[in-house]
């Protein structure tokens, strides 16, 4: 190329001899929830503007509510309508970003007749987000203070969700999922501390001598223990990435459907390799003993 930038007679001639490119590759992402128009819970929680573009400082938490529903789509087979309202429990909500896109998408863009109901223990974050629901005219969304553990439910739960609680906050959630013989579960767990504090085994103590593999040894390991516990009372369990680990490391999500629509009932081989398990690393997962305490 010449010095002022125009290209040469024999550079114009190979450049007519290339292909155009093809940008097809690069069309533009379709998301469940449009990027191009507003949605107004996705406006009011700050990830959207008035003309429904998405934030640059949020676009990784709309990629986020958007594979979040790819599960919830997956899993509409298992959520009946007409049958009666379906009740769903979003255990430790917090500002509860995914708890809207799930109301939204069920009974804005599916039309199912559900009642959600969001619990956390944090009173003013509970205010805010039930003043929003309010505000959005979402009557069937409703924000709880309360404890997991403690939480009483006398109807019929069909699914329950648990994304980002804390340590055994979610092994509480599941049991009560269980309890209550819920459809479906969808669960992202957080900060699995009690199994790296119980975990001792001669075998494996050249790896748990390092403390994050340790640690993410023993993260998996809770989760993959949940998984089975899930299958020997009657889930269909699957262990899947949620979003790119680029993103977050806690990027786990457990999904259960409970097989046959029929009561639970214990798996003899899956118990029987659990405890082999346990035995091995001296370990007693909290999900195992609550369970075991509502046979």
């Amino acid at each position: 190329m010449s010095r002022k930038g125009k290209l040469t007679l024999k550079e114009k001639e190979v450049a007519a001899q290339k292909p155009d490119l093809d940008l097809s590759h690069n069309k533009q992402k379709q998301y469940i929830l449009p990027q191009d128009k507003p949605v107004p819970f996705l406006v009011a929680l700050g990830v959207q503007n008035t003309e429904g573009k998405v934030l640059r400082a949020k676009y990784d938490k709309f990629r986020q509510i958007n594979r979040y529903l790819e599960f919830v789509r997956d899993l509409l087979p298992n959520l009946p309508k007409g049958e009666r309202q379906l009740k769903i429990i979003d255990f430790g909500c917090g500002k509860s970003y995914l708890t809207f896109a799930l109301y939204y998408y069920l009974k804005m863009m599916n039309g199912y007749d559900i009642a959600v109901v969001g619990l956390d223990l944090k009173a003013d974050v509970i205010a805010d987000c039930q003043a929003l629901a309010d505000k959005l005219g979402y009557n069937g969304l409703k924000f709880q203070v309360g404890d997991i553990g403690s939480y009483k439910n006398d109807d019929c739960v069909d699914m329950v969700v648990t994304l980002h609680a804390c340590d055994m906050a979610t092994d509480y959630a599941l049991a009560k999922a269980v309890q209550w013989n819920a459809r479906v579960i969808l669960s992202v767990p957080c900060c699995q501390h009690e199994v790296n504090r119980q975990i001792a085994c001669d075998v494996l103590a050249p790896i748990l001598r390092y403390g994050l593999i340790k640690e993410r040894m023993a993260a998996l390991m809770t989760d993959a223990i949940r998984a089975n516990l899930l299958e020997q009372y009657g889930y269909d369990t699957q262990i899947l990435e949620f979003i790119d680990m680029e993103h977050t490391p806690k990027n786990i999500l457990i999904r259960a459907v409970r097989k046959n629509h029929m009561k639970y009932h214990a798996g003899t081989k899956v118990q029987e390799e659990l405890t082999l398990l346990e035995e091995f690393l001296h370990i007693s997962p909290t999900l195992q003993t609550l369970l075991e305490q509502d046979e």
